[in-house]
Formats: structure tokens, sequence, C-alpha cells
């Protein structure tokens, strides 16, 4: 059977859909997924997780239809912003998941630092080490230390020490790799 767009009427599917009806929801995907998959795979560039984040947009078509308004825009469109939201949160998402890989990396390199200054030192207590980190963190410049105290103290995500210090999200970065440098130079 085939279906053409013009044929469709996507306010009467999304419509029928609010009510229950599957084989709305089925006509969606007939007329629409191949299209859906492509406007997703240009955002995220795989294909695997472009599947995945189409059928995401249509349990989330499914649920949220009776909350489509025609005033705000045709139906056709409000499927493909369903659909093209969930990519780019998706994008974002990972984004964030590398930059919390990235400071895990850092914390644990940081963490290997006390180790192999520990096995230096015969096996120096805690609170020692914690006194000679004191003391290198006292040597940073302010900015240095305040971005490395906010990472490694309160968890903060270098997004959020850039939001915190109104500071451009590279300059943290360069701030708290310098920082670390300076740390791991002070502590060997």
């Amino acid at each position: 059977m085939s279906l053409s767009m013009a044929d469709t009427d996507y306010q009467c599917l999304l419509a029928a859909c609010a009510r229950g009806e599957r084989t709305a929801l089925h006509r969606i995907y007939q007329c629409e997924g191949a299209r859906l998959l492509g406007v997703v795979m240009r955002i995220v560039r795989d294909h695997a997780l472009a599947e995945d984040i189409v059928h995401d947009a249509l349990i989330n078509i499914w649920l949220r239809a009776g909350t489509f308004d025609p005033a705000r825009g045709s139906a056709r469109g409000w499927i493909y912003s369903v659909a093209r939201h969930l990519a780019l949160n998706t994008v974002r998402n990972r984004g964030r998941e590398l930059c919390m890989e990235t400071e895990q990396s850092e914390l644990m390199e940081a963490h290997r630092s006390f180790e192999h200054w520990q096995q230096r030192q015969n096996n120096t207590t805690w609170e020692e080490y914690g006194a000679r980190v004191e003391h290198c963190l006292g040597m940073l410049e302010p900015e240095r230390r305040n971005c490395i105290l906010h990472a490694y103290m309160d968890g903060c995500t270098h997004h959020e020490i850039a939001a915190r210090l109104g500071a451009p999200l590279g300059t943290i970065k360069a701030w708290i790799r310098r920082g670390l440098a300076t740390l791991r130079e002070c502590m060997s």
C-alpha cells in the first residue's frame, strides 16, 4: 500500500493517538519514519543511536499527542520537532558525558599522584599528604586554586565552574590543567 504525505492528515492522526488509536501511530511511522530517521541521523551521526531516538520520539509522540496545539504550528512540524529535540538533547548529554569522563580521568590521575607520592615518602599518612597539598594549593594563583577546589571539592563540572566564575570554558579548562600540572610538580 502506497502512502502519500498529501493524503495524510497529521492533525487527525495526532488526535487519534491522543485517543489511544495505535493504528494512527503506525500510520505516522509509515509516512514519516524514514524521513525522521534521516533528520535524526544528520544530528547524531550514528545509525543505531538514530534508530533508538526515532523509537523514543514515536513513544513521546504517542504519549504527548494530546498536547499538540494547532495554533502553534503544523502537526507534521510538531512531529519533527519532537524527534529533533530528542536528538539534540542526546548530543548535548553525550557532550556532558565526555566532559565528565575527562574530569573523572583527571580525578583518577590526582589519586594516582597521591599513591605515587605516598610510596616515595615511605607510606606518609593522609594528614601529611593533606598538609602538603594545602601548601601546594597555597602556591597557586587564586583563579587556578578556585577552579581546582570547585572541581575536586565541590564536584562541579567545567561548565559549572565557568558559570560560577564568569570565565570562558576554555579558560577554566586551561586553569585546571595548568593548576594540576603545578600541583604535581610541587608534590614531587
